[in-house]
């Protein structure tokens, strides 16, 4: 028998965006920007740059792992117990972009985060494509 106390899940979302990845990236990293889709944030795409997401149920605590104009943007996502990584792929493609988006490090007893997180990222992508839609 397998020990497997130790394996997490990840959330993966992918889309395939009919714009270019520099809009999208915009759409990532502007804090005005990020906080129409996703929440109120003090973000800067900067290496080591602590930031809190905030919401109406509470805040996020994260800090800035990777970035990568327009290709690659990675942060920490603390909240409630769960200590998870989300990063962000850009991948230009002959339509727009394709963008996936992994948030990793959910525990198996941590069923009800993941199962928010899989409901909440498709309506945050959702709202990132209406930003995107509407802003030049």
């Amino acid at each position: 028998m397998t020990d497997t106390s130790n394996e997490t899940r990840s959330v993966v979302i992918e889309r395939e965006i009919p714009f270019p990845s520099e809009k999208i990236w915009r759409a990532l990293t502007q804090p005005h920007l990020i906080q129409e889709w996703l929440m109120k944030s003090d973000f800067k795409p900067v290496a080591d740059h602590r930031f809190k997401f905030s919401a109406n149920w509470g805040s996020v605590d994260c800090k800035v792992l990777e970035v990568e104009p327009n290709k690659t943007l990675s942060y920490s996502w603390d909240a409630y117990g769960l200590a998870s990584t989300v990063t962000w792929t850009l991948t230009p493609t002959g339509m727009g972009t394709h963008l996936r988006m992994e948030q990793s490090g959910f525990r198996p007893d941590q069923r009800q985060a993941y199962g928010g997180a899989r409901s909440g990222w498709t309506q945050f992508f959702a709202n990132l494509e209406q930003v995107l839609a509407r802003t030049e």
